[in-house]
C-alpha cells in the first residue's frame, strides 16, 4: 500500500477549521460522528526502504529494529507493505516480514498494509495468515488492498493475464477469503466436501480494508463492518470526507461492533523545522526519480540530495503535490496533524517515515508520539 514522497510545507488549516468546530461544540444532532478528546493511537507503516550505501539485508534489519523501537514506545501496530519491481524497496513479501517482526517483538500487533489481494489466490492468503495467527495468536492483522502495488507490466505477470489486470474480481476474491477464514466446520470424512484453509481451528486474524477513496474502500469496509485505513499520502484532498463517510455508513458486524478509522500518512519530525526539512530532501529526490520511472536507486542521503543537480524537467517535478507528508518540529507536527485528526475523527494515525538515517527515522517516531500525546 501507498508509496509516495511528494509534500508541501503545511496543511490548509482554514479548510479543516469548520470540521474542528463540530468537534469542539459537539456533533450535530443525529450525527454518528464521535469526536474524541483523547490522543489517537499511533502505529507504523513500513516499506523497508533501502538507504544508499546499504544493502537490502540492512534495510530488513532496520525494519526489525524499528519494530522493536515502536513496541518500546507503546505504539499499537506495525504494518508491512507489498510492492513489486521497485529496487529501492525490500518489501515484496509482507507475509514473510510479518512473521519476522512478530518473532522479534512480544506484544505489538503486526500485519499487512497491505496484501494486494488480486495478486494472490484467496486460499493462499487465508492459509498464510492462519499460519501466522497460529504462531502469534491475537497479534496478526490482515490488511487488504485491491491495487497491484506495482506497474501495469509487472501486474500482468503477477495476475497471469492482461484481462486479470483490468477485471475487478476483488468482491468475489474477498468473499472467498472471508469464507476460508471463517470455515471451521466438522471434520471431513471423504475426499469430497468443502475446500478448507489449513491449519484449521485457528481464529481469523483481524481483517482490514485499505484504500484512498470512498466507493472501492471506505464504503465496502463500512458495509462489511471492518476497520478501514485511508492512504492520506496518496489522496490528501479526500481524507477528511472519506473517513467521516466511513464512520457514518458503518454497519456493526461479528468482526467489529464499532468503526475504527486509521489515517495513514507520511511524517518527518525532528528537533527543529529546519532539521526536518533537511531530512525530507532525501524523499524529495527519490520521488523525482520515481516519477520518471527510476525506481532502482536507493534512498539518497541528505548530502547526496543537496549535491544533486536537477535537470529543468526535474525541477517541474519538485513542485508541491498536496499535503501528503507532514514535515517539521514537534510544534508544527502537533498543530497540523492534530487539526487533521480532529477533522477526520481518526481513531489511529499510521505513520510512514522515509529518511536516509535510521537513527533519525527512529527519533522521528519518538517526536511524533510526543506531538500526539501533547494534544
Amino acid at each position: 500500500m501507498f508509496p509516495s514522497y511528494g509534500r508541501t510545507p503545511s496543511i490548509d488549516l482554514r479548510f479543516l477549521a469548520s470540521f474542528e468546530v463540530e468537534c469542539r461544540e459537539g456533533p450535530r444532532a443525529g450525527s454518528p460522528l464521535d469526536c474524541k478528546p483523547m490522543a489517537p493511537a499511533l502505529s507504523v507503516l513500513d516499506l523497508s526502504p533501502i538507504p544508499s550505501g546499504f544493502t537490502a539485508g540492512d534495510a530488513l534489519q532496520n525494519t526489525l529494529d524499528l519494530a522493536r523501537h515502536a513496541e518500546a514506545l507503546g505504539l499499537r501496530r506495525y504494518w508491512l507493505a507489498e510492492h513489486h519491481n521497485a529496487g529501492s524497496l525490500a518489501c515484496p513479501a509482507p507475509e514473510i516480514l510479518i512473521g519476522q517482526v512478530a518473532a522479534t517483538t512480544r506484544s505489538i500487533r503486526v500485519g499487512s498494509g497491505g496484501i494486494m489481494l488480486p495478486n494472490h489466490t484467496a486460499l493462499k492468503v487465508a492459509e498464510t495468515f492462519r499460519v501466522l495467527h497460529a504462531l502469534f495468536p491475537g497479534r496478526i492483522d490482515l490488511g487488504l488492498g485491491r491495487a497491484p502495488g506495482t506497474d501495469p507490466r509487472t501486474a500482468t505477470i503477477l495476475r497471469r493475464s492482461r484481462e486479470a489486470v483490468v477485471t475487478d474480481e476483488f468482491p468475489e476474491q474477498f468473499a472467498d477469503l472471508v469464507r476460508y477464514l471463517d470455515d471451521d466446520g466438522p471434520a471431513r470424512t471423504t475426499f469430497g466436501g468443502p475446500i478448507r484453509a489449513i491449519p484449521t481451528n485457528v481464529p481469523s486474524p483481524e481483517l482490514w480494508l485499505l484504500g484512498s477513496g470512498e466507493a472501492g474502500g471506505a464504503l465496502v469496509a463500512a458495509e462489511q463492518g471492518l476497520g478501514f485505513a485511508f492512504a492520506h499520502h496518496l489522496n490528501p484532498d479526500d481524507s477528511v470526507r472519506v473517513l467521516r463517510r466511513y464512520r457514518e455508513a458503518f454497519v456493526p458486524s461479528s468482526r467489529r461492533r464499532e468503526p475504527w478509522a486509521i489515517l495513514a500518512l507520511g511524517v518527518i519530525c525532528a528537533e527543529s523545522d529546519d532539521e526536518a526539512e533537511q531530512l525530507a530532501l532525501s524523499g524529495d529526490l527519490s520521488m523525482v526519480w520515481f516519477l520518471q520511472g527510476i525506481r532502482d536507486r536507493p534512498l539518497p542521503s541528505v548530502e547526496e540530495a543537496l549535491a544533486y543537480r536537477y535537470e529543468p524537467h526535474e525541477e517541474a517535478l519538485r513542485m508541491p503535490r498536496g499535503a501528503r507528508v507532514l514535515v517539521g518540529s514537534v510544534a508544527r507536527v502537533r498543530e497540523e496533524l492534530g487539526a487533521l485528526v480532529a477533522a477526520s475523527v481518526a481513531d489511529e494515525v499510521m505513520v510512514l517515515t522515509h529518511v536516509h538515517d535510521h537513527a533519525a527515522r527512529k527519533r522521528s517516531y519518538d517526536l511524533v508520539a510526543e506531538a500526539l500525546a501533547a494534544r
